[in-house]
């Protein structure tokens, strides 16, 4: 290559890139010491389009417009060195080690010349490349502009990666924008070659986003990567598609860059190998949005909240500028936590009605390009819009000018220049290249101060993160300037930002953290709307999020978009439950980059700490990262001083904690499986090896890193050791998920007796974890999955204890025929085994039975048997179940002795298993016998008791997110309103019980209690209605006690009919009664005595009525049911003065 080429080459780098680097020259051209010299002589002093900068860069001063295309080179090199920008291949190749084997978020890029074969037909080789190079060069130009990367290219085509190897936060942005970038170039460059050639050039374009392995980079760039799912095959597809002329992009890059770019849809189109169709839109345009606040202003802001104390010292700062004492504000914090809304809700509030606002922001690939803020500023400033032409640019700048101050007019050729106006000044064109900067900075400043003495002056300068040198060189030469003049300057950036004014008078910082809870939880309700169902919902948001707003907003865009959020924005509705959080690709995108800045041995030692989880110990840290500990040490202060990690304990031994929780999971996964599975491994040894006496208080952990580890017998003994401590703690939901995640490890082992009987055993440990969730059909699947292999064993013991799990799972969905069989079966095991474990749990599942068959004394003979046994040091023995069989036996049996009325027994043992359950401190427990004492007191009509009883069993429960407990205390609370009259707060409790899955427990009894309820209402149709169907379902299933109650509501109802239908009533009366005596349900009788009595009453039959109504008050006051007893003597007290 000659000289002149050499220089042709560099000004076309130095114009594109604003700074290069002299060893970067001397790299990329092959250039000796003298040669760069020559250079630097040809560009400084001859074409004085550049200037030197400590010795060590060159800068380009030359105007920033798009030059003409250079002189087609030779065809690219076949290795993405040989294209790839200097300045971004040494990025690549010094941060190598920690780019390679990472999962990235991406936006892909295939484009291509259309026709190409038709284009070089006929064509001698050589002549053929010459239309097509300049093509590849502009294509590749346009990838370079944005920081994408060049990863192929094909002949007459490209395919780039924009968010790999390095990330971006804004890679569909940048993708997009080199789209519609390489579009015009191409446009350009085709009108050109149709006029001399009379050849016709058009490019397609496809995009599409998604995740890449980045699995190595070679010393010649090459990336070996693997596309996750469709994220290449799809952008391929596109392009393909694609029209000449035209850019296709999918829904995945859409919902990146909404608001920045404007799209028409064109429907869902069948791609070649995705079996369905896919949504595809045709890239028109740059929108009007620039930075993300302007997307959210676009589609609406979410309500403002928390920065009450920030928007008052801005308010103090306009106040001391505005009597002419400059200030600076810089809003300092992490992406997202709302520096731009707070400047934007500011400059927008009363407090700024005088003042002017020139507002501008830097761009993420925006730092090459000189004063790419201040044109922002300055275009604002002198009203040019983007279709003037170079005539009128100049009269509105000159116009503007001099209408300011005359005195003004010799600052007019630098800010021509600037924005790109061509200068005649003979003076200025003398000018050497630091002259017009110097010129060019004096003039913008003095500007701006004028303008300041005319009317205070508020300038918002965003994202100085991103700025570029020469802006910054004018933000520090204005700083100085400040302090007499009536100037606010308010700027934003984050901790990374550097600057030298820290000591300045009127330099003050706000630092910007993530809202407190409190802000948080007003932020998502003026978000998601008052739905106190989104309580959970939103503790768990601001938990992952910690309270950033953006990431806020963006998790619940995410929740939308995947449905489980439906309705419009403040009025949202769950459209089903959500347990988890993914993260947001937006957020996600900004994490990643954020990971990606640092230095490549501290981003490692961030993911190897991510691996350990949001809490890392020195200990483990130290033992699985192979670095010595000086340089860990080293490391962890700068991942603390960059705010990735914070310092949480020094004893007994140092520890750590991840900022935030999204930052841990997005650097966790950025990591490559087979690295996770390695240090996961690892953990566990170093975990067993140092903490060995406190492996039971790390069992959670150990399976987790176990399972990961892919350490699959450790992982089936920590999963079930973490599945027994959840339940034991009433955490049924986390107890399924170590359960199931223990079978998974299972089916890794060798096959034999040993990982059957596991398998067993993880089995029946599910039941505990699943019967309070009353997940009954996947229980029951477990429960014959387990039977089948114990009787391939031939297993007596777990036979038994398989049978006895199946009477509670057929007794909870009403099977009490099959319940009572599988009774029967481990009644018999348990006595040819001498098993005494199994003789309890056995008794207990199948008393219960019996009472829901309403064979009370059979019911009462089995809980009986438990009460010896179930004593002393067996108080607290679960036998393999979710709560104590001391405090359940007591409960159901305190149960069955109210339903024949002997109160004065049941209450000794209900609360006997209060006072079990408050010693133990069991939840599970405790919500049981709350149920059990406030059910007995409940029937003895004492509601005062019942009521504060069974409150307490429902904050319990709901405490401790126990469903099926939740539903037997509130339906009995419910009813326990109903008698107070409290019936608006008794409907939702009895509706909501009514509609859950707790049919075959209690579903009877409580849609008995639901009709009561409808019929104190005066809704009769209902309550009728619901007493018919319950009727149907007891008559079907043998509930008998169920069936009394039902039936003498059912008289209730009739009775309460305008006119009373007094025949009906006075049948399910007698009917209700006849069953009540044969099962002995002594309460009941009296409750049907009175309606009865009361019945006749109203007919008039004064001597039936009589006898009913005695008969009721005897048994009322022999019971000591006494709350029944005004209603029944007033009643009779009325019979006998009628005449």
């Amino acid at each position: 290559m000659d000289f002149v080429t050499v220089v042709d080459q560099a000004l076309a780098l130095l114009r594109q890139r604003g700074r290069v680097a002299y060893r970067t020259l001397k790299r990329h051209f092959q250039l000796d010491d003298e040669a760069l010299e020559d250079l630097k002589v040809e560009l400084i002093d001859s074409q004085r389009l550049a200037i030197d900068e400590q010795g060590t860069v060159l800068v380009w001063t030359g105007a920033t417009a798009a030059p003409p295309a250079p002189a087609a080179l030779p065809a690219p090199a076949a290795a993405p060195l040989g294209y790839t920008p200097p300045y971004l291949a040494e990025k690549i190749l010094t941060s190598r080690r920690a780019l390679e084997g990472e999962r990235k978020q991406v936006t892909v890029l295939f484009a291509d010349l259309k026709g190409s074969m038709e284009l070089l037909a006929d064509r001698d080789p050589e002549e053929a490349r010459q239309p097509l190079d300049p093509v590849l060069e502009r294509l590749m130009a346009a990838v370079h502009r944005y920081e994408g990367t060049v990863n192929q290219v094909m002949g007459d085509g490209i395919m780039a990666l924009f968010g790999a190897p390095m990330a971006h936060e804004d890679h569909a942005v940048r993708a997009c924008y080199a789209a519609l970038h390489m579009q015009a170039a191409i446009g350009q460059y085709a009108e050109a070659l149709r006029r001399q050639q009379g050849l016709d050039v058009q490019i397609r374009v496809g995009l599409n986003s998604g995740e890449v392995v980045v699995r190595a980079i070679g010393n010649d760039l090459h990336m070996d990567y693997t596309a996750i799912g469709q994220t290449t095959h799809l952008a391929a597809r596109l392009e393909q598609l694609a029209r000449p002329g035209t850019t296709l992009l999918t829904a995945d890059t859409l919902r990146l860059v909404e608001g920045y770019v404007e799209v028409t849809p064109l429907g869902p189109v069948p791609v070649k190998g995705l079996p369905e169709p896919v949504a595809v839109y045709e890239l028109l345009r740059a929108g009007p949005v620039r930075s993300r606040l302007q997307a959210a202003v676009a589609r609406g802001l979410t309500r403002f909240v928390g920065r009450d104390t920030e928007l008052e010292h801005l308010r103090q700062a306009l106040t001391r500028a505005g009597a002419g004492q400059g200030q600076v504000v810089a809003g300092v914090g992490e992406a997202g936590v709302g520096k731009s809304r707070l400047f934007y809700e500011f400059t927008r509030s009363h407090h700024t009605h005088d003042w002017l606002l020139l507002a501008s922001h830097s761009v993420s690939y925006g730092k090459a390009t000189a004063y790419l803020p201040v044109l922002d500023l300055l275009k604002g400033y002198f009203q040019i819009d983007p279709q003037d032409d170079v005539r009128r640019r100049r009269e509105k700048v000159t116009g503007k000018l001099l209408t300011l101050d005359r005195a003004l007019e010799p600052t007019l050729p630098a800010l021509l220049a600037l924005l790109e106006v061509p200068v005649e000044d003979p003076q200025w064109q003398a000018f050497d290249p630091p002259q017009r900067r110097r010129r060019t900075l004096e003039a913008i400043k003095h500007l701006l101060l004028h303008e300041s003495q005319v009317q205070p002056l508020c300038l918002v300068f965003e994202d100085l993160h991103w700025i570029d040198a020469e802006t910054q060189a004018l933000l520090d030469n204005l700083v100085e300037s400040l302090p007499t003049a009536r100037l606010l300057l308010l700027v934003n950036y984050r901790p990374e930002y550097q600057h030298g004014w820290g000591s300045k008078t009127s330099y003050t910082q706000l630092r910007l953290d993530p809202l407190p809870p409190a802000s948080a939880d007003a932020f998502l309700q003026a978000l998601l709307g008052s739905d106190p169902g989104f309580d959970s919902l939103k503790q768990l948001l601001i938990a992952r999020t910690q309270g950033n707003p953006f990431f806020l907003e963006e998790s619940v865009r995410t929740l939308v978009e995947t449905e489980v959020l439906v309705g419009e924005r403040g009025v949202y509705r769950l459209a089903r439950p959500q347990e988890g959080l993914q993260v947001p690709a937006t957020v996600q995108a900004v994490l990643a980059a954020r990971i990606d800045r640092l230095p490549p041995e501290d981003k490692r030692l961030l993911q190897t700490a991510a691996v350990i989880g949001t809490e890392v110990p020195w200990p483990l840290l130290q033992a699985i990262a192979d670095e010595p500990d000086e340089a860990l040490h080293r490391g962890l202060a700068h991942l603390q001083a960059a705010e990735f990690l914070y310092e949480t304990s020094l004893f007994p031994e140092r520890a750590y904690t991840f900022k935030h929780a999204l930052t841990h999971e997005v650097a966790y996964g950025g990591l490559l499986r087979e690295r996770q599975r390695l240090l996961h491994g690892r953990i566990v040894v170093a975990m067993e090896q140092h903490g060995a006496d406190q492996l039971a208080d790390q069992v959670e952990r150990l399976a987790h890193h176990a399972l990961r580890g892919e350490v699959w017998d450790k992982a089936v003994a920590y999963c079930r050791q973490a599945g027994d401590k959840a339940v034991a703690r009433s955490a049924s939901r986390e107890a399924v998920t170590c359960f199931e995640q223990a079978l998974v490890a299972l089916e890794h082992l060798p096959e034999g007796c040993e990982r059957q009987e596991q398998a067993i055993d993880v089995r029946f440990g599910l039941r505990q974890a699943l019967t309070p969730r009353l997940e009954y059909g996947r229980l029951l699947t477990y429960l014959r999955e387990a039977e089948m292999l114990a009787e391939a064993l031939g297993d007596q013991h777990r036979l038994g204890w398989g049978a006895a799990y199946m009477i509670d799972c057929f007794g909870a969905t009403g099977d009490l025929q099959h319940a009572v069989e599988a009774g029967q079966r481990a009644l018999a095991l348990a006595g040819t085994l001498k098993d005494a474990a199994l003789q309890v749990v056995t008794h207990l599942f199948l008393g219960r039975v019996y009472h829901r068959l309403g064979d009370y004394p059979q019911a009462i003979d089995l809980l009986r048997q438990n009460l010896v046994p179930l004593e002393g040091a067996l108080l607290r023995e679960h036998f393999g179940l979710p709560g104590l069989p001391s405090v359940m036996s007591r409960v159901a049996l305190a149960q069955c002795l109210a339903e024949l009325g002997a109160f004065t027994e049941g209450l000794a043992h209900a609360e006997e298993s209060l006072r079990i359950a408050e010693a133990v401190n069991h939840p599970d427990s405790l919500s049981q016998a709350c149920r059990g004492i406030g059910d007995v007191y409940l029937r003895k009509g004492a509601l005062h008791q019942a009521i504060p009883c069974l409150e307490r069993g429902l904050e319990v429960s709901r405490a401790w997110d126990m469903p099926l407990r939740f539903y037997l205390v509130s339906s009995i609370l419910g009813y326990a309103y109903v008698l107070s009259g409290r019936l608006s707060e008794a409907l939702p409790l009895l509706e909501q019980s009514a509609s859950t899955e707790v049919t075959g427990i209690v579903r009877g009894r409580v849609d008995v209690w639901l009709s009561e309820a409808y019929l104190r209402l005066g809704r009769l149709d209902e309550a009728l209605a619901v007493v018919e169907r319950d009727l149907e379902v007891c008559r079907t299933h043998a509930h008998q006690g169920d069936q009394a109650w039902a039936l003498r509501l059912l008289g209730e109802i009739h009775a309460h009919r305008q006119p009373p239908q007094a025949e009906l009533a006075a049948a399910a009366y007698h009917e209700a009664l006849a069953l009540a005596e044969e099962l002995g349900m002594r309460p009941l009788q009296a409750h049907c005595h009175l309606g009865l009595g009361t019945l006749y009453a109203t007919a008039g039959q004064a001597e039936p009525a009589r006898a009913e109504l005695s008969t009721a008050i005897a048994m009322y006051q022999a019971m000591d049911m006494t709350f029944w007893l005004p209603q029944a003597e007033a009643m009779l007290a009325q019979g006998e003065e009628s005449p």
